[in-house]
């Protein structure tokens, strides 16, 4: 019945036909190319990036089929190992487990996907037992007017439950099962946690801010947390102003001015709201449930045209649209980095000596010439393709549909 085999392709992954002209449009080979790629068996492929196809430049219409197709099959290629930790509700990585328990509040599904929050359990440095109760204890302390809510089980007792190194991978893995599985729109994802898990969050949501719309800290502690990276995304604390133990209320209110003078100095970034709930003490009955409707106002921006990346002692290869290579990355690590038309300028890399640029057209015009300049001279000038191969890349760093990347620019800082 079908002729083309591509076009096939296409009408089984739900693509309107015209994507087969899309693609071949600059490169008549690109789309078949591809196509007989994807129709082999998954074990018996050859390497991607080695194709020569994978490396042909797109159109940015082309690059937007070719990323629908490349998701689609990346979440047939993880679906029966994902289906079965959803099922089993945990996830494994190396010799850590985090299991989870979820609810889904709201009648109907908004037209983009469910809203996700992650809610961390207080407790740490106990017995199993106390900290297990605070795991059921936090599944029910609130409700969000709508999405999933998800409350994990910290992995281990240790008194740093959620910023320990293996948090990371685990709730990338948890967002992106609920993204690929349960319709959970990835641009409205929110971290919250009390206690323990305000601690968690005071360390997580700077370092993983590119994954989130918002985040709420409650009632914990940020120990060495530096809030940089905090500029995209919406971030509320509400602590309780006679919560003295650990110095958290007065923690607290110099966060608060914290967060006003990063806001003062860059208005558009740093989105906040600070709650201290006087007469309150750990526990400020249920007035700290206002944080779910404020996080809900926000939606992530998987592409902002200025990002502040400051590395934590878990540090990450990338965040939003700059990355390096992780043998290289390192605590206190700082980039500031701004787009403005077709100019990059990196205008701040404290001990970086290198990094790369990850481009998309919602950030910058890639059929023009791009520039990016550093300490007020040029380090690249010219045009950057849009490849399957960068698009694959980055894919499979981070499976996330709405946060890809389909040109790249390596650029050398000195030291």
């Amino acid at each position: 019945m079908f002729r083309h085999p591509f076009r096939f392709f296409i009408l089984f992954l739900g693509l309107p036909p015209g994507s087969v002209s899309v693609l071949q449009a600059t490169d008549s080979t690109v789309g078949v190319s591809l196509a007989a790629w994807l129709r082999q068996p998954r074990n018996e492929r050859p390497p991607l990036e080695e194709q020569a196809f994978a490396s042909a430049p797109l159109t940015e219409r082309q690059a937007a089929v070719v990323n629908r197709l490349l998701w689609e099959d990346l979440v047939e290629a993880d679906r029966k190992g994902r289906e079965e930790e959803m099922e089993a509700k945990e996830i494994v990585l190396e010799d850590h487990v985090l299991r989870f328990a979820s609810k889904r509040f709201g009648r109907k599904k908004p037209e983009n996907g469910w809203s996700l929050y992650i809610s961390m359990h207080g407790g740490g440095g106990t017995r199993p037992e106390v900290n297990d109760r605070q795991w059921r204890n936090q599944i029910g302390l609130y409700e969000p007017k709508e999405g999933i809510y998800v409350a994990p089980r910290a992995p281990t007792d240790k008194w740093n439950l959620w910023h320990r190194s293996h948090i990371d991978p685990l709730f990338d893995r948890l967002i992106e099962n609920f993204v690929m599985l349960h319709e959970v729109d990835p641009n409205r994802v929110y971290f919250m946690g009390y206690s323990a898990g305000g601690d968690g969050v005071y360390q997580l949501a700077p370092r993983m801010a590119d994954r989130l719309a918002a985040a709420a800290m409650m009632a914990g502690h940020p120990n060495d947390a530096k809030p940089d990276g905090l500029r995209n995304i919406g971030f509320t604390l509400h602590m309780g102003g006679e919560d003295g133990a650990y110095k958290r209320n007065e923690v607290a209110r110099e966060w608060k001015v914290k967060l006003a003078e990063l806001r003062k100095a860059d208005p558009e970034g740093y989105a906040h709201a600070v709650e201290i709930h006087e007469g309150k003490g750990h526990w400020m009955d249920r007035e700290d449930a206002a944080a779910l409707p404020w996080m809900a106002k926000f939606t992530r921006n998987p592409h902002p045209r200025k990002v502040i990346w400051r590395q934590d002692d878990v540090t990450h290869s990338r965040f939003y649209w700059l990355s390096m290579a992780p043998e290289v990355a390192k605590k206190d690590q700082r980039i500031v980095a701004s787009i403005s038309d077709q100019t990059i300028t990196i205008e701040e890399a404290a001990s970086v000596a290198a990094c790369r640029l990850l481009l998309t057209d919602a950030l910058i015009d890639l059929d023009q010439p791009v520039r990016v300049i550093f300490q007020g001279r040029p380090v690249f000038q010219g045009k950057v393709p849009r490849t399957i191969k960068t698009l694959a890349q980055t894919l499979a760093d981070r499976p996330d549909p709405t946060q890809r990347y389909w040109g790249a620019v390596a650029v050398e800082l000195g030291k």
